[in-house]
Parts: structure tokens; sequence; C-alpha cells
């Protein structure tokens, strides 16, 4: 085997390689990949699963209120060594050593009454106390407990919050499920954004490296006329500024497609030695919104519909609060079963009976119209809140309104600036075909090679003015208008 040949079998192998690798690092997208991609890997949705799942345990944690809780509730132990001042019965003191210890255990099974706000608990409680240090002829050791005892604290006239609570959370929750829908919408639109930034710098470079291209056969045609006296000097000079000035153009769009590239992989968790190459989304659907429509889906989809029944009823829930925080009254009701023993299974034995009713009382009898002051600080905030959400309602609608007109008319434009580009492409090529047989001026190919390139940037322009108009419509729905379905549908 010769030299040569050792060479070839021992390289081949290094470019195979080679060549894999730097395939595998091209990547090509269309916009409903980066979409879906931005959707499932970008920090922007991560973000947004992570508040959809912290609203969750916050719904699971109301739902939890109203449950029934075991609790253990107690002190153990709480051991005393001291001395203690004692009166004695001449009136003088006396500083006595005490060595005591106490363990209270108490375990009650609680559960919420929604409809009034009070709590009933089923309860039962131990004690033992041991003194160290007894008298002669006394115990060291006590028992005392209640086998089993109902308890009831009720307020009357307060403010029920668990009353409330169960009209709010469940709209909250509902409103969170939305707004997750509505960040992920989010999601679509920046990515859109970032799409076309990078794809309008893409197709800035390739008329930039066409231009370089075209500029540099010109010149030579140019050169070859000026050396057999066809064509004067400054015209030769002329194209070589133009040479000039489209190497300056490629450079230039070379940086802003590194600038747009570097954005649009932060975004989406490309790596950043992928190339990527993006495909133009010029296939338009046949897509007409409704306007009555959208409105509707909106009123029916969108966290802001129930955002606006929730801030009423938190106005509400505010008057009631001020009326419920006027004065104070509780009652507290218990009945059950007590005893003390020397031994803890002396306690169950025969238990005494026992019954506690107690009611609390705060009423201000001269407050300087402080609580009538608090009414109607409330009773107007909740005007304010009438107010303003009926001109958010009408806010909502308008945008949804302006919106979808809006994004009717960009396919209109959005028809002709893609004609135009065609046309303007056609022109060009035949003034360049004309140039190149002398029937044209320079001057005239330029102006043709201008009309092209801004022509060519109008269309794409265009489709990023369409397609963010669109995916910030599904946002202002959560519909798909493409698939006719909706983005979210309720659990």
């Amino acid at each position: 085997m010769s030299n040569t040949q050792k060479f070839t079998f021992l390289f081949c192998p290094f470019l195979i390689i080679t060549f894999l690798v730097n395939a595998q690092n091209k990547a090509t997208f269309t916009l409903e990949d980066i979409v879906a991609r931005a959707k499932a890997e970008s920090p922007a949705a991560l973000r947004e699963e992570t508040i959809r799942e912290n609203r969750y345990w916050e719904y699971r944690l109301f739902r939890a209120d109203y449950n029934p809780q075991l609790r253990l509730n107690g002190i153990f132990p709480q051991y005393q060594q001291a001395f203690n001042r004692v009166e004695q019965p001449d009136g003088t003191f006396a500083f006595v050593p005490v060595q005591q210890n106490l363990v209270d255990l108490e375990l009650g099974l609680q559960q919420v009454i929604s409809p009034t706000g009070g709590m009933l608990s089923v309860n039962s409680s131990t004690q033992r106390f041991d003194n160290f240090r007894p008298r002669p002829g006394s115990p060291q050791t006590l028992w005392s407990g209640v086998p089993v005892n109902i308890r009831l604290e009720q307020p009357i006239f307060a403010f029920n919050r668990f009353k409330w609570n169960r009209k709010l959370a469940p709209l909250q929750y509902e409103e969170s499920k939305r707004d997750y829908v509505e960040g992920m919408e989010e999601v679509s639109q920046r990515a859109a954004q970032l799409f076309f930034s990078y794809l309008i710098a893409q197709v800035d470079l390739e008329i930039a490296e066409k231009n370089l291209v075209n500029t540099e056969e010109i010149y030579k045609i140019e050169r070859g006329r000026y050396e057999i006296g066809t064509t004067f000097e400054d015209k030769l000079l002329q194209v070589e500024l133009q040479v000039l000035q489209a190497k300056q153009a490629r450079a230039r769009a070379r940086l802003d497609m590194e600038t747009s590239a570097l954005g649009l992989r932060s975004f989406i968790g490309i790596n950043e030695t992928t190339e990527i190459s993006l495909i133009l989304p010029d296939q338009i659907p046949e897509l007409n919104v409704d306007v009555d429509r959208a409105i509707e889906l909106a009123f029916q989809n969108r966290a802001d519909a129930l955002g606006f029944e929730r801030r009423v009823i938190e106005a509400d829930a505010n008057v009631a609060q001020a009326r419920g925080d006027r004065f104070q009254m509780d009652i507290r009701a218990s009945y059950g079963y007590n005893n003390a023993a020397l031994n803890w299974s002396d306690i169950y034995a025969d238990p005494n009976t026992q019954a506690l009713v107690n009611m609390t009382l705060s009423v201000p009898v001269l407050d300087w119209g402080r609580n009538k002051a608090r009414m109607e600080v409330s009773k107007a905030n909740k005007r304010l809140v009438e107010y303003t959400v009926q001109q958010d309602v009408i806010n909502f609608e308008e945008e949804i309104f302006t919106r979808v007109k809006n994004f009717n008319m960009l396919k209109d434009r959005l028809e002709i600036t893609k004609t135009s580009d065609q046309v303007a492409d056609k022109r060009y090529e035949i003034a360049r075909n004309r140039y190149l047989s002398g029937k044209v001026t320079i001057t005239d190919l330029n102006i043709a090679q201008q009309e092209k390139d801004t022509n060519r940037k109008e269309f794409v322009n265009s489709l990023r003015e369409y397609w963010t108009a669109y995916y910030y419509l599904r946002q202002l729905t959560l519909y798909d208008f493409l698939n006719d379905q909706l983005l979210y549908v309720p659990e």
C-alpha cells in the first residue's frame, strides 16, 4: 500500500466524523417548531408551569380548611424548680421551695361550620401533675382528664371569612388555570417575535450576499468594458464603490443575524453551536375571524372575564367585613365529662358532667363616627370597583374588536406585499438582463435592485405582523382559529 493510500485510509474516517458532527449542528425550523419548542423547554414556559403549580397548592390549602382537622396539643413537659412566694393565713409571705412537673395533652377533632363561621370540636385530654416535694401524707402524682368534650365556638354578626372564601377561592383558582394558558400563549407570541427577528436578519443576509455576487459580476463586466473603451472610468469607480458597500452590508447583516440568533437560542434553549435555519411561513391560511365570535370566546375563556366577577365579590366581602367589625359578640359552649384521680385509669371510671356556656360582647358606645366612616369607605370602594369593572369590560371588548379588525386587514396587506415582491424580483431580472445587453444604465439597474430589496423586506415584515397578530389574537381569546379548537378546556 502506497503512502497516499495509507493517508487516505486514515484520513477518511476523520472527514466522515467531521461531516456528521457538522450535520448534527445544523437545524431547520418552521414557525410552528419554534413555538412548540418554546412552550416545552423555554425558561419562560417553565416559569408559567411553576406559577401554575403554586396556585394549585394554594387552592388545595383552601380546600383543606373545610375538612376535619385532627390535632394534638399539649405541654410535654413543664418542669419547675424554684422558690415561690406563698401568702400565709396571717397575710405574711413565705418563700417555699417548689419542684413540680406538668404534662398536659389534648387530642381534638375540629370541623369548620362554613355557613356560620363557627368551629365545632370533639376533644379528649389528660393531665399529669408531679410534686417532687409533697407534704407528708400527700400523693406525689395526680391525674385529671376529660374523657370526652364537645365544644362550639360561634361568632355572632361577625365577618365570615369561610363563607366568602368559598365564593372567591374557586374563582381565583379558575383564573389561575386560565392565566397559565394565557401565559403559554404569551410565550408563543414572544417566540414568534424572536422567530421573525432572526428570519428578517436571515433574509437580509441572503439579500446582501446575493447583491454582493451580482455587484461583483457587474464590476467585472464594467471593467471589461472600460478596458475596451466602451465605458468611462467614473462608471467603473461607481460600481467599485457599490462592491465595497455590498461587502459592508453583508458584514452588518451577519452581525445582526448573530445577535438575533443569540436571542432566539437563549429563549428556546438551543445549543450555541447549533446553526439555525428558518423556513419562511409564506403559506397564508384562508382565515377570517368574526368579531362577535372572538368577543364571545374571550368572555368564555379569558381569566379577565372571571376577574370582573371576582373583583365585585371582593368589594362585597370588604363591605361585609366592615359591617362585621362594628362590634364583636362570641358564644362559647362546651359539654362533656371530667374527673380527677390518683391513677390514670380511674379518670374514666365514673367521670362527672362538665358544662360551660360563655358569651363575650364588645360594643362601642361612643366611637365618634368611626364605624360609620368605615362602612361608608367600604361602600364607596365598592361603587368605585363596579364603575371600574364596567369600564374595563368596555375596554376588554374594544381591544378585541380592534385586534380582530386589524388582523383581518393584515391579510390584504400581505397579499399586496407578496405580489409586489414577485413583481419587483421579476423587474430586477429583466433590468439585469437588459443591462448585460447594454440597453439600460447602471443607475436603472441600481433602482431596480433597491426596489427588489425593499419589497422583499416589506413582504417579510408583513408576514411578521400577520403571524404575531395571529398569536396575540390567540392569547386574547384562548382559541386556535386555524384548528378551530379551544386552547383552554375547563376540567
